[in-house]
């Protein structure tokens, strides 16, 4: 039940203009707004975002009967009635009926919200489901953007443009955050069932996976590859999803890719995939494995739900999910973790995945999957408990347990988890090799050889260094590498000098 004293408007949607689909909107539309961003200074109003905790869109496919067509309905303040620079709770759900949709096309219609919100001038909207984040600009609302029909009205065209199998269509916006509160669980058991008909399926059933280029307009040379055991990094679009968007939509962002040949059983490399990240991407990804955090990893765009870092001082890796307003144990907070991340870029280690790929029997298992996993947020850890081998679910620390690299290496060493094991089994292998290139005691003592010493100094050296382009290696003997790809790295003066001992320093 609705609150009594909620304020409830209705606003009919016109006919389409003649002289102009969005001739009487107030503002630009168009696909040349995809990618814009409303900077904080620059905001009317924010929706949703990191600062509320109650947001959400939905598509639901309903019955012909059941809605009428042409309609937006506001729940709650109108957009002028907002406070100036507030962030409130907000929601959008879409109702659409049609004589072929079906209910399995509700995840990749729902996804399509994203694309058709930013067509709006100075409407920036980003992410997806319970992660939604939109702005509306002073200068749009200045021009007369200042009502949530007009938003209702480009979203109610330009769906029933794009999708002539829809027949009947309304839009529900809510601002009360009352109300937004009520729905949310709803909202959130809706997306549950959709993860769960996702599972079950594997790579080995289907000759086909499906490409998506939703996200190009904020990173161009992103392409996710859709697979049965590895959704979209949004966590929006499963397989099945997929799959039903390409039959909707066939010359929509999602489409068929045959798998090819199998390139690589473990690291889950396809030709197939290999040739539509090629094209897709312009050129500039030519290789990905699909189930790899460090080999020819997948790209991302900026819309993930969670992002991955790895820790060399450990050589593991922890989860950070975008909710968490904490610091990550490597000094991160997730925004910044993000800023790695996104953009179409080939980071190894650090990754965007959604949460449904946590229950995927093939999560980096290349890499050791739950094994290399070391640090996950709290909240995170209890949404996927279920999904964590039984004997990890004790040994994988949280921010309650763990907020640096120190207190998380005593963790695991306590704990027991599985990656000490390993440092154990390299730290072997290490002494062992050190033993093979002692040189024999009984050959006689060689003069030692003054070496020359390399000194660059900092206070001259100016460089630019990508995060991307930097591998640090885990620690081994003799301190840490690091190696830098396609950097460049210009000194204004170089000293060398004789070491006072002989020794190179």
């Amino acid at each position: 039940m609705l609150p009594e004293d909620v304020k409830i408007q209705v606003f009919d949607i016109p006919p389409t203009p003649l002289k102009g689909a969005f001739s009487d909107i107030p503002v630009d539309v168009g696909p040349q707004y995809e990618g814009q961003r409303v900077r904080a200074p620059d905001m009317y109003v924010e929706l949703g975002g990191t600062k509320v905790k109650y947001k959400f869109e939905l598509f639901r496919v309903r019955g012909l009967e059941e809605i009428e067509d042409g309609k937006v309905i506001l729940i709650g303040p109108d957009i002028l009635e907002l406070k100036e620079g507030s962030s409130i709770p907000y929601a959008v759900i879409i109702e659409a009926a049609g004589r072929g949709l079906e209910l399995e096309g509700e995840g990749v219609l729902e996804r399509r919200i994203h694309e058709f919100s930013n067509y709006i001038q100075g409407y920036m909207h980003l992410n997806q489901r319970y992660d939604i984040w939109l702005r509306i600009s002073k200068r749009s609302v200045q021009k007369g953007l200042n009502s949530f029909k007009y938003i209702g009205t480009v979203l109610y065209r330009l769906f029933k443009s794009a999708f002539p199998i829809i027949e009947k269509l309304r839009i529900i916006i809510i601002t009360d955050p009352r109300v937004v509160e009520l729905l949310y669980p709803q909202a959130m058991k809706v997306y549950e069932e959709r993860d769960l008909r996702a599972l079950g399926l594997r790579d080995e059933d289907v000759d086909m996976f499906y490409s998506c280029k939703l996200c190009q307009s904020f990173a161009p040379t992103h392409v996710c590859i859709i697979t049965p055991e590895r959704p979209s990094a949004c966590g929006a679009i499963s397989w099945l999803d997929a799959r039903v968007a390409a039959k909707i939509d066939p010359k929509g962002p999602i489409q068929p890719v045959p798998k090819g040949k199998l390139l690589d059983p473990i690291g889950g490399e396809y030709e197939g995939a290999n040739e539509a990240i090629k094209k897709l991407s312009n050129g500039a990804i030519q290789r990905v494995k699909l189930y790899s955090l460090f080999e020819y990893p997948p790209t991302i765009c900026g819309c993930f739900e969670i992002a991955t870092f790895y820790m060399p001082e450990l050589d593991a890796v922890g989860l950070v999910h975008r909710g968490f307003a904490g610091v990550t144990p490597i000094g991160l907070k997730f925004s910044q973790v993000a800023d790695t991340v996104g953009g179409g870029k080939q980071v190894p280690g650090f990754q965007g995945i959604g949460i449904l790929y946590l229950r995927s029997k093939k999560l980096f298992q290349v890499d050791g999957g739950w094994a290399r996993i070391v640090w996950m947020t709290s909240e995170l850890r209890e949404r996927v408990l279920d999904a964590i081998p039984l004997e990890l679910r004790d040994k994988i620390a949280t921010e309650k347990e763990a907020t640096t690299i120190e207190e998380l290496k005593k963790f695991l060493i306590e704990r027991g988890h599985p990656i000490v094991q390993k440092w154990k089994e390299k730290e072997k292998k290490e002494e062992i090799k050190v033993e093979e290139k002692a040189p024999p005691t009984s050959l006689p003592t060689q003069p030692q050889i003054q070496a020359p010493q390399l000194v660059v100094q900092p206070q001259v050296v100016s460089s630019t260094i990508t995060p991307q382009q930097v591998l640090v290696s885990p620690q081994i003997a003799g301190g840490v590498v690091l190696v830098f790809k396609g950097v460049k790295i210009r000194a204004e003066k170089i000293v060398i000098k004789k070491s006072s001992t002989g020794e190179s320093k």
